[in-house]
Formats: C-alpha cells, structure tokens, sequence
C-alpha cells in the first residue's frame, strides 16, 4: 500500500500533483479506479476554474464517495486531516479568533507567503509556526529559518483556509498600518495625552479613511461568522482590543494601536448616527445591515467614556430569534404549557426574571409574536427598543425629555391596547402603572432582575407593592438561563459522576440519566465542545395555595416549597433534564444556575 511519504524526493520541491493523490488514495482502497480516471480526464478538460484549485480542493469539489467509511464522502477537511497523517505533520484548523494576526503576518511578506503558499499561524521565541497545504514542499524553509532566526515547525492546514486568510489577514494587517501611519500624522497626540485629554476633540483621526472602513468591515464580517452576540472595543494604554462574545465566552480578537481604536470607535460611531465629537458622554446608536448570508442583521451600539478612551459594545440582534419556535428556545411541553396557559388570560400580569444576558427580551419577543395577532393591539415600551418588529407597536423610554416607563405606560393606555410589554419594572411608580394596566382588563408583561421565580413575589413587595394587588394581578412568573448546548457534531457518551448529578437534583434526587454526553471538539464548535445555547426555565404560575402565603412579610422557604409541592421544577432541575437528554453538562448547569433551595 502506498504512502505519501513515499513521494518525497531528497532535494526535490515538486509539489503533489493530483495524480499523487488519486494514485495512494487508490492504493489505500478510499477510491475506485473509474473515479481515479474520471478525475484526471476532468482536471484535464480544465473546466471553469478547476485547473487553478489545489488538488485536494478539485477532489473535495467533485463529491467523490469515500470507500473506507461508507456513505461519507471525501470532503476538503477529511482530505486534509489524511494529507497530514500521511506526511507525518500535525494538522492545523485555522481559527482567526485563536491567531494572533498582529504578531504572525511581520514574519514574511504577504508576496513571499503567496508565492510559497504558505502562512505564518504562531510565533514565540524559540520557533515559528507555519501552514502548508503542500508539506512536501520545503526549499522557503532555509531562507525563513535565516531571516527570523528561529526554528521552522511544520504544519499541515487545509488549503481553501490558507488561500482565504492569508489574503484576510494581511489586508487587515495592511489596514491597521495604514491607518496608524494616517492617525499619527495626524494626531500628534501622545498616548499620555490621550489619557489626559480624553474627550478632546483637536486632533481627530479621520474614521472614514479607507483602512478603517476596511478594518471595520472585517470587525462585523468575523462577528457575524463566529456567531458573536455582542462586540466589545476597549481602549487601553497602549493598545486597544476587540473581544467577541460567542455563546455567552468572551474571545480576544485582535489588538488595535491606541490610535487605530479611536479612528474605529469614530467609525462606528458615524455609522450609528452618534455624535463623533462628544466623548465624555455615553450614548446609543443603532445600525443595520448585512451578514455574508444576506440576511438583515440589526446592531445596538453603545459607547462609555473610560480612561483611556471610549469603549463601544455592539449588540447583534439576530431577526432569525424572532422566527424561532419555544421548542427552539429550550421549552419542554410541560414548560410550553404552563407559560401558554400564563399569557392566555385576557388581563394580568407575567413577569420574566432573570440577570442580564438570560434571554428575557427573546423570550418575550417571541410571546408578542405568537400573541400579535390582527385582532390585538400590542405595546411595548422599551429601554432601548432591542429588536424593531413591524407586528407590535414599539416605543422608547427617553430619559432627557423625562418619558420614562411608567410615563409611557401612561400614555399607551389611552392608546386603546390589548397586550403591553414593559421592558423592566424598576420603581414603584413603573410597578403601579403595571398593576393599573392589569386591573382595568390588559395582560401585560415584563420582566424583572431576581434570582428564582419566587423572588420575584419578595421584590414586588421591597418595591413598595400591596400584597393585596399582587395577588389581583400576577398570574405568574418565569425565571430562565441561558446554558451553552453541546456540539452535535462531536459530542460524545459519558457515565455521570454519581456525586456530581446529586449535586444537580437535590432535594429530588432524579435517578442517573441514560444517554448523558460530554464536549469533545471539533472545527464546527472551534474545538471547544458547544455550539449554541438553550434555556432552562423555572415556572410558578400564581395558585390559590401560593396566594394564601403572600402577605407584607412573606415566607419566601415556604412560598418556595409550595410552589415546589404544586410542581414547580427549579432552574436546575430544568438543567438536569437538558443534562439527561444529552443537551448539555452539569457543570454548565451548575455555572450559571442558583443553588436549589430545599423543598
């Protein structure tokens, strides 16, 4: 049976062609002799661009059936992983939120990378880490190992990776140089300077310079790829960093010169239809536009004045969210039940708990849009308005002309509604405007910032609320998290610690799931195991024997194990349920839920 490896000449530098593929593939039993000469005969037809594709990309291309695992097929990352095996290199999955762009790209030049197909993934003292889609090939090695003076590693990557970010990394790497060189021309303003003057509007650098546009189009371009939630800016001393939030993580992106950050956050600024020249003020923008994919894809913007500059989050709000279905969203049929007999009833009120980033607003997003039919009229009142969504009536809290929530419910109950949405309930007076709204016949919703469901009960009556009117209006309440669900395509079976799932369902003690899983890795999930979230929900609907116990001093133990002995599940409980269906792990249960409370 034939290797690769056999291929290699001492002294030779001819790349593997595609007939060194097919011939050892063949060899190894993967493909048949009619696809080996189907795949030549093609490649020599030249058709489109085939002829300019790597080797391994044209049989990637052609879904050519693999014979060594039955019903899958040769694609560019099997390929590439067997080219590694073969040639005795580790292989390397180019992940840009894992590289270090402004380190790598100084170690060569993007010419001498191109011409050698080649691209610099790592660097320390002692070596240089490079990717190759031709490991055979090795006469740039000598020339490399002089110039840097350092030790050369090999690796092998896949090839349509390494064409796509050497072109992306050094466009990006050329940006940020260009726009430094442009900003310290401009700006002689030193980085202590900068401390001091924050604010100062003298020497501004110029954000629609072409290397910023480009800089900040590749900002939003690997958000909307990586799945980013939210994009963090922050200036520091020296530099400035870009973070993404993927699945509830922060990941440091790439580091910015002080300068190129200003010019970025101005840019962003300019985009969001914020004011460039204030600074010492935060302030909201918002903007919309476009992921690879064509779909709309809207931004919240938000700046903060900090030491050493302004830091900018971006929020991305996906529209899909809206589309989605409770199933989609966690819900187990037992949930779905008890939260649709809640937002069924003609008057009162439901409240969603939970910290920021739980998932709150899309829940009630995709209440009002299964409630919002042509018969109803839906109001919301939000601080800021997260999603715009023609089927509801939207309005936005603004504090500098004094319409804050309560002013605003005010004034939407001579709008005629049917259904309100109040963003948050954070003062009395918000909390009384609720209470008005459910007792003259609207249901409304909201949402407020507790631990578990039964503390919501507590805190309505901290905030200065008649238990008496609780008990007229609540109909219920729903505290969630959002947990990280595990890759399906990696994840894999684990026998579950005895003690650890103790852990997760005291006092119930629910017996040892079956089918529990474990994260493993793979290029879907970037290698760490999870890809998306869920949530997981505590439900107390307001019964008759939760009523009886609410009063100026509630018990909230005893509120607890009432609700608990009517079959309130807690939100680790929920866990533990997602844990035995092999949707995620205790240990992201018990990272972001609250410990059970004795029932």
């Amino acid at each position: 049976m034939k290797s690769l490896a056999d291929l290699a000449i001492p002294g030779s530098d001819r790349p593997l062609d595609l007939g060194d593929f097919l011939n050892v593939l063949l060899s190894q039993g993967r493909i048949a002799s009619e696809t080996l000469d189907h795949l030549v005969t093609l490649r020599r037809s030249g058709v489109g661009d085939t002829a300019k594709l790597h080797p391994l990309e044209f049989i990637a291309a052609q879904d050519v059936e693999d014979l060594a695992r039955p019903g899958k097929k040769l694609d560019l990352d099997t390929l590439s992983r067997w080219l590694a095996v073969e040639t005795g290199q580790p292989y390397f999955r180019v992940d840009p939120l894992k590289i270090n762009v402004t380190a790598v790209t100084p170690l060569m030049s993007f010419a001498f990378a191109q011409r050698h197909k080649i691209l610099a993934v790592d660097v320390n003292e002692r070596e240089a880490t490079i990717a190759s889609a031709q490991p055979l090939v090795s006469g740039w090695e000598d020339n490399l190992r002089h110039v840097l003076r350092r030790d050369i590693k090999r690796v092998v990557t896949n090839p349509a990776d390494l064409q796509r970010y050497t072109v992306e990394f050094y466009r990006l790497a050329r940006s940020v140089t260009g726009a430094n060189a442009t900003d310290q021309k401009q700006s002689g303003v030193g980085n202590f300077e900068q401390l001091l003057n924050l604010g100062s509007m003298s020497q501004e650098p110029d954000a629609n310079d072409a290397h910023v546009v480009n800089i900040v189009d590749w900002l939003f371009q690997y958000a909307f790829e990586q799945r980013a939630s939210d994009i963090h800016v922050e200036p520091r001393r020296e530099t400035g960093s870009v973070r993404l939030r993927i699945d509830g993580v922060l990941h440091t992106v790439y580091q910015f010169p002080l300068q190129v950050t200003v010019a970025v956050v101005s840019r962003l600024k300019t985009l969001g239809r914020m004011n460039v020249a204030e600074k010492r003020k935060p302030q909201d923008g918002r903007v919309k536009t476009k992921s690879p994919k064509g779909n709309e894809v809207e931004l919240r913007l938000s700046t903060l004045p900090t030491a050493f500059g302004e830091k900018m989050v971006m929020r991305i709000f996906d529209p899909d969210v809206l589309l989605r279905s409770f199933d989609q969203l966690g819900f187990s049929s037992e949930d779905q039940r008890r939260w649709q007999n809640m937002v069924a009833q003609p008057n009162g009120i439901v409240l969603v708990t939970g910290p920021t980033g739980s998932g709150k607003t899309t829940t009630l997003y995709t209440t009002l849009k299964q409630l919002a039919t042509p018969e109803v009229n839906v109001c919301t009142v939000e601080d800021p308005i997260e999603m715009v969504e023609d089927s509801f009536n939207q309005m936005q809290v603004q504090h500098n002309i004094e319409l804050n929530f309560a002013s605003a419910v005010r004034a939407l109950m001579r709008q005629d509604p049917d259904i309100i949405m109040i963003g948050e309930i954070r003062d009395l007076e918000t909390a009384e405007m609720a209470i008005q709204a459910a007792l003259t016949g609207h249901l409304v919703l909201s949402t407020l910032h507790t631990n578990d469901a039964p503390s919501a009960v507590s805190r309505l009556i901290e905030l200065g609320v008649p238990a008496y009117l609780i008990k007229a209006t609540v109909l219920g309440v729903m505290a969630q998290r959002l947990v990280r669900t595990l890759c399906p395509h990696c994840k894999a079976p684990v026998q579950i610690d005895e003690d650890g799932w103790s852990d997760l369902t005291r006092p119930w003690n629910a017996p040892l799931p079956s089918k529990a899983m474990q994260p493993v890795g793979c290029i879907e999930c970037r290698e760490t195991g999870y890809r998306g979230r869920a949530g997981v929900y505590e439900l107390m609907p307001l019964s008759d024997g939760i009523k009886s116990l609410i009063h100026a001093d509630t018990d909230l133990d005893a509120l607890r194990r009432q609700a608990y002995k009517e079959g309130m599940h807690s939100l680790r409980l929920s866990g533990a349920q997602k844990v035995g269906s092999g949707l995620t792990t205790i240990e992201e249960v018990l990272r972001v839920t609250p410990q059970s409370q004795q029932g």
